[in-house]
């Protein structure tokens, strides 16, 4: 098996750290991967440029590594990073919104990203006047007001669930969630922290 330190030039696929989002694609040499460790910042090798190139380095929109793997047979990495802004030069999130025939497609890689993007969506509308949006609206209402709000969703699931309307169901379950991290913001609590409970309960069941 080889060695990271083996290989000239590595593919480096990154992912968002929190949404599992496949964002982009780029190549690692040796002193790309220290610069990359050194800095926390995603630092690739261009092969057309000839030389090291920090992501977002012009457009400021930088990749902040949180984890790098290599996988088995160590001639590929997998960086885990939080995105400071789009990843893509075109201004999307990813670089993956196309299918094989050219047509672009909006939705997130894996579809539970959507979650990711919600809460970062939301987190924000925090300072921002509550005229500018509902979801401002209701953090500048506070505790009250949202679990005022999660409380009518919660019985409207329940509604739902015995009209034994599967359309419904999903409708309003995507009600609560949403005003759920709405209470995440308000109250400093990430959904990782969510997350991490959820794969304690499935490591302790």
């Amino acid at each position: 098996m080889a060695t990271i330190h083996e290989i000239e030039l590595l593919p480096a696929i990154v992912q968002h750290a929190r949404s599992g989002e496949v964002l982009m694609l780029g190549y690692m040499n040796e002193e790309a991967l220290t610069a990359t460790r050194e800095s926390g910042l995603v630092t690739f090798y261009s092969r057309s440029r000839q030389r090291l190139w920090r992501k977002g380095e012009t457009s400021g929109n930088v990749l902040r590594v949180v984890e790098i793997r290599q996988d088995c047979d160590g001639d590929a990495l997998l960086v885990l990073a939080e995105p400071a802004g789009p990843t893509c030069h075109t201004g999307r999130p990813s670089c993956f919104f196309r299918d094989l025939d050219g047509t672009e497609i909006a939705s997130p890689l894996p579809p539970v990203a959507i979650v990711a993007r919600l809460a970062d969506r939301i987190h924000a509308r925090r300072d921002a006047a509550p005229t500018e949006s509902y979801t401002a609206k209701l953090l500048h209402g506070g505790v009250d007001r949202i679990g005022k709000k999660i409380g009518e969703e919660a019985a409207e699931v329940i509604i739902a669930a015995k009209n034994g309307n599967p359309a419904e169901v999903a409708y309003e379950l995507a009600d609560l969630i949403y005003h759920s991290l709405v209470l995440l913001e308000n109250q400093g609590i990430t959904a990782e922290a969510v997350w991490a409970e959820l794969a304690r309960r499935y490591t302790s069941s």
